[in-house]
């Protein structure tokens, strides 16, 4: 039986371009769905550094006026994966993040370039590459959010699916522009992508596609709270039914202690030993008697970060150190820049974002910190469960799911895996780092704890068929229509 088809639309995927764990997920989906009949093929802009990371393209398909861009799609793999990159250099040709210029501005058009790409999808959905056609579109985050309004315009009826990674991003954009997107004006309702005078990209996939799905299943539930739908828990809870949280995964081959060419590979707890000296030479650390955290994140309010450093003498008067890794908003930037000015040997700090580090932080660490106040899923704390440095998480969004709390009936039965406290509570994170360096110190109960950690299942081995399953039932219900 020949696999059926999915396009896949995203504004980042792995190893090309990544600014977070959106990137990650895309990249990785598609190997988890393949041995379940689903064959994917990722639609991506085509960045500056995307195209010159390419060895080889074709062009599938010319767009003479792409919102007024001319445009082509091109045809191009990496290692598995198949892509379809939107070549319009206009648009995407030029330095900077996919989001950002040099100045860590919005992109003044970041409406037209992300609009352009759901305009693509709709037009790929629609048959304009020949000889291949997809039997769904799955849309991730706002960025492709417009494809559904686009395929409803155009008379496209494949069905579509709409993921939410993060959803503070709704991709505003001032109502004066839906000409230039090429927008029809009966969209603009409450019922459509009219946000408070505002066209919402994110809402236009909300309300047009035929399902949605979140990274989490305590998110999915969360979303539909004022506290956490962002303005959009109405419409979420109007889509209830069609509502799915479907936790995310990481590629267990990528993330691999035992395998990975960027650290030290072992296998156990005791094989972390190596690893820690070298990350505590490379941030400039002392020994300590408590516990090497790592912290590898964008800074920003939404990750608790400021939290983290109101409670950051806590750690330290329980011999505990913070290696941390990001970049994002410059007060957090600097306020952490201060902290390790003020501890030396205690508190080492790199802005930035470096791959190959990450792996080394994870590799090295006792322990993974993401406080955050909110968190769709997290893949931090997967990768820290993966290599043995334990996670201390809000109890909040995929947190909540993926780590079990060290309290003592856990702890009774062998089954825990990190520490969790209440979000946005610097009493509570408080009480966690020192509950963290107390079981540091009871070295067999540690590492009792971080065999737990490292035997736990964070690929995407659960959650690839809940994703097949839904694609299938979305394309029957499709040819059963017809």
């Amino acid at each position: 039986m020949n696999p059926r088809q999915v396009l896949a639309v995203a504004s980042e995927c792995a190893p090309l371009v990544k600014t977070g764990g959106l990137a990650d997920v895309v990249g990785a989906l598609p190997a988890a769905l393949a041995p379940l009949g689903w064959e994917t093929r990722v639609l991506l802009p085509g960045y500056r550094a995307v195209l010159g990371a390419l060895k080889r393209t074709r062009t599938l398909a010319t767009i003479p006026s792409l919102l007024g861009h001319k445009a082509r799609i091109l045809a191009a793999t990496v290692g598995e994966l198949a892509l379809l990159v939107l070549d319009a250099p206009t648009l995407y040709d030029r330095d900077g993040s996919p989001y950002l210029d040099a100045q860590g501005k919005d992109w003044h058009d970041n409406d037209l370039r992300f609009a352009a790409l759901s305009k693509a999808a709709a037009l790929v959905a629609g048959g304009a590459v020949k000889g291949w056609m997809p039997d769904l579109v799955h849309l991730h985050d706002w960025q492709a959010g417009l494809t559904p309004v686009y395929m409803a315009q155009d008379g496209v009826s494949l069905p579509s699916l709409m993921t939410i990674h993060n959803i503070a991003f709704h991709g505003l954009t001032a109502a004066s522009r839906m000409e230039a997107l090429e927008l029809d004006r009966a969209g603009f309702t409450l019922d459509g992508f009219e946000y408070y005078g505002h066209v919402s990209a994110l809402k236009a996939g909300l309300t047009g596609a035929r399902a949605i799905t979140t990274v989490s299943p305590t998110y999915a539930q969360e979303l539909m709270t004022p506290e956490f739908g962002m303005g959009l828990d109405g419409v979420i809870r109007a889509r209830a039914d069609d509502l799915h949280g479907i936790l995310n995964g990481i590629d267990t081959s990528v993330w691999n202690p035992a395998t990975d060419q960027a650290i030290r590979p072992f296998s156990g707890p005791g094989g972390k030993a190596a690893n820690k000296r070298d990350l505590r030479a490379e941030f400039g650390l002392a020994k300590a008697r408590g516990p090497l955290c790592v912290v590898v994140s964008r800074l920003s309010g939404q990750k608790g970060l400021d939290l983290l450093l109101e409670a950051l003498p806590t750690l330290i008067a329980g011999g505990g150190q913070v290696a941390l890794l990001g970049s994002g908003d410059r007060r957090l930037e600097n306020a952490w820049l201060a902290a390790a000015a003020a501890h030396p040997g205690m508190v080492g700090v790199r802005i930035g974002y470096d791959e190959a580090l990450s792996h080394r932080m994870y590799a090295g660490g006792d322990a993974v910190l993401v406080p955050s106040r909110f968190e769709p899923c997290g893949l931090t704390q997967l990768y820290g469960l993966r290599y043995g440095a334990l996670p201390v998480v809000a109890r909040t969004g995929g947190l909540a799911d993926t780590v079990i709390h060290a309290n003592a009936a856990a702890l009774s039965v062998g089954c825990a895996t990190g520490i969790t406290h209440a979000p946005d509570s610097i009493p509570a994170l408080k009480a966690a780092l020192a509950r963290l360096c107390g079981l540091f110190s009871e070295r067999p109960t540690y590492q009792r704890l971080q065999r737990n950690a490292m035997k736990h299942p964070v690929g995407w081995e659960a959650s690839a068929p809940l994703y097949a399953r839904l694609y299938a039932r979305l394309a029957d219900a499709r040819t059963e229509a017809a």
